[in-house]
C-alpha cells in the first residue's frame, strides 16, 4: 500500500537483514493524550490495576491497554478528558501518579541540560 493512507496502517520493517517469516510489520497506535497515531514503539503503555494507572514499558501486563506518549503534556490532557476511564472501559477514575513519575523520570533522565534532582538538593552556599 503507497500513498498518504499507508501511514494510518502497520508500517513494515526492512533492511534489518534476513528473516524466515519475512518483514516484520509494526503496529501503528493512538496517544489518548493528543489523539495522534504513532508507531506502538515510540508509545507508553498503560494498563488500570486495582483503581491505578500502571505504566507497562515491556508491553505484557495482562488486560487492556491505552497508549500514550512519554510527555505530561498528553497525560495531564488524557486525565482532564476522562481518556483513561474510556479507553481502558473502567468506570472508576483512575490514579495516574505512577505513570507521571515514569514520565517525569524519563525526562529528567534523558538528554536534557540541567542539574539531577540530586544537584539540585544542594546548598551551593
Amino acid at each position: 500500500m503507497t500513498g498518504p493512507s499507508s501511514a494510518l496502517h502497520s508500517q513494515t520493517v526492512r533492511g534489518r537483514g534476513p528473516s524466515p517469516a519475512g518483514p516484520r510489520s509494526i503496529p501503528i497506535r493512538t496517544c489518548v493524550g493528543c489523539r495522534a497515531r504513532e508507531r506502538a514503539d515510540a508509545l507508553l503503555r498503560v494498563v488500570a490495576e486495582n483503581g491505578h494507572l500502571v505504566p507497562d514499558p515491556r508491553r505484557r501486563l495482562p488486560g487492556r491497554g491505552a497508549w500514550l506518549h512519554a510527555e505530561t503534556g498528553c497525560l495531564d490532557r488524557a486525565e482532564r478528558r476522562s481518556a483513561f476511564s474510556r479507553a481502558l472501559r473502567v468506570r472508576a477514575p483512575l490514579d495516574a501518579t505512577a505513570v507521571r513519575l515514569r514520565i517525569q523520570d524519563q525526562q529528567g533522565s534523558g538528554s536534557l541540560p540541567g542539574p539531577s534532582s540530586e544537584e539540585s538538593k544542594v546548598d551551593q552556599s
